[in-house]
Order: C-alpha cells, then structure tokens, then sequence
C-alpha cells in the first residue's frame, strides 16, 4: 500500500470497526431489589445490558457520593443509557447530569427531594430511621413490601428471594441516603416511567412523562412486559 493512502485506510477500518459496537444499557435496581427485577426487560440488537452492583454505602454517604462511586462500572467511551428503578432512578438523576448518557429512563422513582413522599422528608428533620439497628430495618422490609405494594404477591418468591440477599446496612444505609437527599433540580429530558398507584413514591408528589394506569411501585417485574415496551420506545 502506498505510504498516502495508510491514514486514509486505517480512518476506514476504524469507522467499521465502531458500526458494530452496542450501545451500553446500565440498569440500576431499588433498595430492595437487585438485577432480578429486570428479568422481564429484553433489550434489541445494538443495545447491551449491564446491571449496576451496589457494595455497601459509607456510613454517611450522600446520594452524589454514592452515584460518584458505582460511575467507576461506567464505560462513558462509548454511547450508553442509564435505566433505573426506584433509589436506581435517584441514583441515575444524579449521574445524568454528569456523565452525558444518551438516555436516562427512571421507572417508579423521583427525580429530586420534592418528589419523595413526606415521611422521608420528615426524617431529615427527625431521624426516627436511626433509631433502629439494620437487621430491624430489613425485617420490617419484608413487611412494608408485601402491605404497602400488594402488587408484589403476584411475583412475591421473586421479591422475596432479592430482598433476603440484601445485606442489612446496605438497606439502612440506603433509607438513609435517601431521607437525606438533597437534589433539588434534575435535568429536563429525564424520561421518568410512573404507576398511577404507587404507594411507596405515590403519583401526587411526582411529574412522570409516562403514567402506568394502575401500576405499583413493583411493575417493573410484576407488569415487565408492559415495562419493556415501554423502555423500547424510549430507548
């Protein structure tokens, strides 16, 4: 090959070399949930799938702290999409503004601390949630999951089983990241997926761009098909 035509050569290569790359999807799972909650999300060709791991969060670590952190398992190279649930959406909102993602899509969650129910808030103020020891927060877990979302009986061994796996003071380190939040904006094109019955981030503090009629705060996996389609759509 003649020495003029080498950099005209390896710019093609490299420009075929990328047409076949896919796009990164990162999903991030609730407090109380963990990749399983995806189960029912199936992504179309050109688009990979990577569940965030959570390890547990510093004894005081703010919300930013910890998106900061689990950023590290981000190849921000390349285009990517960032899809999450509940505390998953919370900790998307605060990359979202940082890491340039193609898409942010958060699925029965809040986009800054005027969007969480007023207990949480409350807390800030009067920390009742330090009152008690981790194994006593994930216990009551298992409670408040089936009361509060009876949804979650129609997939309950699945939410059970994800629950179980979690480790106590990574869920009270979590309620407490999240009572503590203090995002107050968040980017406009958010897409924000919400279940008009969801009783644990109910719909009357929340502005959604797309309302599930009748969904809960568990229809990422107990309506996951319904999900998909519209994760698809947004993608």
């Amino acid at each position: 090959m003649k020495p003029a035509l080498l950099p005209i050569f390896l710019l093609l290569m490299a420009s075929a070399s990328g047409q076949g790359a896919a796009v990164n999807v990162y999903l991030f799972p609730g407090t109380g949930s963990d990749e399983r909650i995806f189960s029912k999300i199936h992504l179309p060709a050109g688009y990979s799938a990577h569940p965030i791991q959570y390890p547990v969060p510093e004894k005081k670590a703010s919300m930013a702290e910890y998106a900061k952190l689990l950023a590290a398992q981000i190849d921000t190279t390349g285009p990517f999409v960032l899809v999450g649930v509940s505390v998953g959406g919370m900790i998307c909102t605060e990359l979202a503004g940082v890491l340039n993602p193609v898409k942010t899509i958060i699925i029965s969650s809040a986009k800054c601390r005027s969007e969480l129910p007023r207990h949480y808030r409350f807390q800030k103020f009067v920390p009742i949630n330090k009152l008690f020891g981790a194994r006593f927060v994930k216990a009551m877990s298992f409670v408040a999951q089936a009361v509060v979302e009876p949804d979650s009986r129609k997939d309950r061994a699945v939410f059970k089983a994800m629950l179980s796996d979690k480790n106590p003071l990574y869920i009270k380190r979590t309620v407490n990241m999240i009572v503590n939040w203090e995002r107050e904006a968040y980017p406009p094109n958010i897409v924000h997926i919400h279940g008009t019955k969801d009783h644990t981030l109910p719909l009357r503090n929340v502005t959604a761009s797309i309302l599930v009629k009748k969904g809960s705060h568990m229809m990422t996996l107990t309506r996951g098909e319904e999900i998909n389609a519209l994760i698809l759509e947004n993608l």
